[in-house]
């Protein structure tokens, strides 16, 4: 079914290209009385009447395919019921039929030979042809991967002046093709001027286009990939490197044309002009040709999830990365030299590419010296890496995991790492090399990923051993998340009470909890909206400074944050053992309590603690104490003030990878 839907896609793809293609090129080319020009305008127009038949046929293909995917029945492709579901209440069918109603139009409208002997009815006849053409395909956005991402609108906007450029260049190809053919015939010489002049124009329409293609297929890939793992090791990432290696050698025809062969058509027809006209038809029916594979790459890519929505599967044995230049001054010195010698070396090249003179040597020195700058600079900046690398955790970084995570660690890890990651179990010894120090800077520089490849796999040389077989995957995610956190922990021990401005970095795990009966919250509700103090606290030691946290509860809500309250001893009474004066009206958790206090008293092992969690979800500040001592009652509104006053410099941390 996969192929079938492909095979749809892609006639339907190229024939919508190809029309609007050349309704934009007969267009650009002009009206003309000569025999050939004539000749060459009403083939156009009979192969557009061709494939706007095309279009609809493989459109309706494709309706009956997807209709019988969403159904998962084969049959459903032929039911009218089914048909009727996709068409009346899919986003997808809308815009399907507004598309097809389009083309339908379009039909309509190149089957009747209308009286175009005057200029402006030739001009509004063919104008109108062209607009519906890019309309038609333009709108074919609207039920692609653009329509359902974050910002929709602007993905839209960019795939719609994707499609609509690519159909003025690629589509125009083939048109413009065979009026060079036929104006490079002897016989032909009546339209050689106009097929000049036309091949002028769409050169310069189909450079426009290229730079529309350019941003918008940047601003695509930055929407459907995002990152270096999801170009080389997801599927629709290496269907776009495909794409792109069809490109290439599209751009360099085009720009021999440019440079060579356009020039060439003014020249002596018999000794010059025709023959550089027959090299351009040729060059540019092989720039068709590879443009009909890019489409069949693009079709395929309709029917492939995006790189966002898929394990990124890393396939080097290593990756690029600047930790390791923290703790090694001298490799940062290396790096910074070679890439200098890099940047030399490009500049070189960008000049060997301007100046004539000399050219070849230039670029051949440039790019000696571009290499060898790569050489000195890049092996400083490899690390390992792991299939696993980029992998999304399939479980977010939350309290819960965190909990769930501590107890694993304790019973499989601890007697080796330590209880408390240190490396100092007492089964330590017995391995080859000292167990790591899950602590050290080291552990926050690996991706989530790097630590689940360990976890499943084990480090043989250092003779840890594998738990892909003992623990589930949730489970050694669990783990993951614990060891991420027991690293944060340790780097967050100096984090006093006062916000360092500007400055967010310690992610805080999410939570959830509900006080009694009311619906379960998490912490993640809150970010974009409201920073959150969350309070540790164990009585009677912590009553005094809820107590206060009550009085200044009103003050602390118009300033933007919710206080939540979790026992550390986890009772489902907390509530009542609060008592009724002073009273409390911040949430206190009566359900998740015990998951918050198992992953936040790692931050904070005291009785008491405060943290300070901004809208973004970065933990500010962190109050460690008994509870007793009365605090200051304006120290926090001052820090949470700090706080607001702050312009939001980083986005919110990513839930799944750090």
């Amino acid at each position: 079914m996969t192929a079938l839907a492909i095979a749809a896609r892609f006639t339907h793809l190229a024939a919508s290209v190809l029309l609007a293609g050349a309704s934009v090129t007969l267009l650009l080319a002009g009206r003309s009385d000569r025999p050939t020009a004539r000749r060459w305008e009403a083939r156009v127009l009979g192969g557009a009447r061709a494939l706007v038949l095309v279009a609809l046929a493989a459109g309706a293909a494709t309706l009956a395919v997807q209709t019988a995917l969403l159904e998962g029945r084969p049959a459903a492709a032929l039911e009218p019921a089914a048909l009727g579901r996709v068409l009346l209440e899919t986003q997808g069918g809308h815009v399907w039929l507004v598309r097809h109603g389009l083309l339908l139009l379009l039909a309509a409208f190149l089957a009747v030979r209308w009286n175009v002997d005057e200029r402006l009815d030739w001009q509004a006849a063919r104008g109108e042809a062209a607009l519906l053409g890019v309309a038609a395909l333009g709108l074919s956005t609207a039920s692609g991967h653009a329509a359902a991402v974050e910002g929709a609108p602007a993905a839209m906007l960019a795939n719609g002046a994707h499609l609509a450029a690519a159909g003025v260049w690629i589509g125009g190809l083939p048109a413009l093709a065979l009026l060079c053919a036929a104006a490079s015939r002897e016989a032909g010489a009546d339209a050689r001027p106009f097929a000049v002049l036309a091949a002028r124009r769409f050169s310069r329409w189909a450079l426009a286009a290229v730079l529309v293609l350019v941003v918008s297929g940047a601003l695509n890939a930055w929407t459907h990939v995002g990152s270096v793992a999801g170009f080389v090791g997801t599927t629709y990432g290496r269907l776009l490197l495909a794409k792109l290696a069809l490109l290439v050698p599209i751009l360099a025809l085009g720009a021999v044309n440019r440079a060579r062969h356009l020039p060439a058509l003014s020249a002596d027809a018999a000794t010059t002009g025709r023959p550089a006209m027959r090299r351009l038809g040729r060059f540019v029916a092989v720039e068709a040709v590879l443009g009909l594979a890019l489409l069949g790459v693009v079709a395929t890519m309709g029917v492939t999830p995006p790189s966002r929505h898929e394990a990124p599967a890393w396939p080097f044995a290593f990756r690029l990365s600047l930790a390791p230049l923290e703790d090694a001054p001298a490799l940062g010195t290396r790096a910074l030299v070679g890439g200098q010698v890099a940047v030399l070396g490009a500049v070189a090249a960008a000049a060997a590419c301007v100046i004539r003179a000399w050219r070849l040597p230039l670029l051949a020195g440039a790019l000696v010296v571009l290499g060898a700058g790569a050489a000195l600079a890049l092996p400083p900046l490899a690390i390992d890496a792991y299939p696993t690398t980029y992998l999304r955790p399939a479980v977010p970084y939350q309290a819960a995991s965190v909990a769930s995570g501590a107890a694993l660690y304790g019973a499989h890890c601890a007697g080796c790492h330590g209880r408390g990651g240190a490396g100092d179990g007492p089964d330590g010894w017995r391995l080859p090399r000292p167990p790591a120090d899950l602590r050290a800077p080291h552990t926050a520089q690996h991706t989530a990923g790097d630590l689940f490849w360990w976890i499943s796999h084990g480090i043989p040389r250092g003779g840890m051993p594998a738990f892909g077989a003992r623990l589930g995957e949730e489970e050694r995610w669990d783990l993951v998340n614990f060891v991420r956190a027991l690293s944060s922990a340790h780097a967050a021990r100096r984090m006093g009470p006062v916000v360092e401005p500007d400055r967010p970095w310690l992610v805080a795990p999410d939570f959830t909890f509900s006080v009694g009966p009311t619906p379960s919250r998490t912490l993640k509700e809150y970010r974009g909206r409201r920073s959150v103090l969350l309070v540790l606290y164990t009585l009677p030691g912590s009553r005094p400074r809820l107590a206060q946290l009550a009085a200044q509860y009103g003050a602390l809500a118009m300033l933007g944050v919710e206080v939540v309250a979790a026992p550390t001893d986890a009772p489902p009474d907390a509530v009542r053992r609060l008592g009724a004066e002073p009273r409390i009206l911040f949430p206190v958790a009566t359900e998740g309590a015990a998951e918050i206090a198992a992953a936040y008293r790692l931050f904070a092992a005291t009785p008491h603690a405060e943290l300070l969690i901004d809208r973004q979800g970065y933990v500010r500040a962190i109050a460690r104490g008994g509870g007793g001592a009365a605090a200051e009652p304006n120290t926090l509104l001052a820090e949470v003030q700090q706080l607001n006053e702050e312009k939001v410099a980083v986005a919110a941390p990513e839930e799944h990878v750090h």
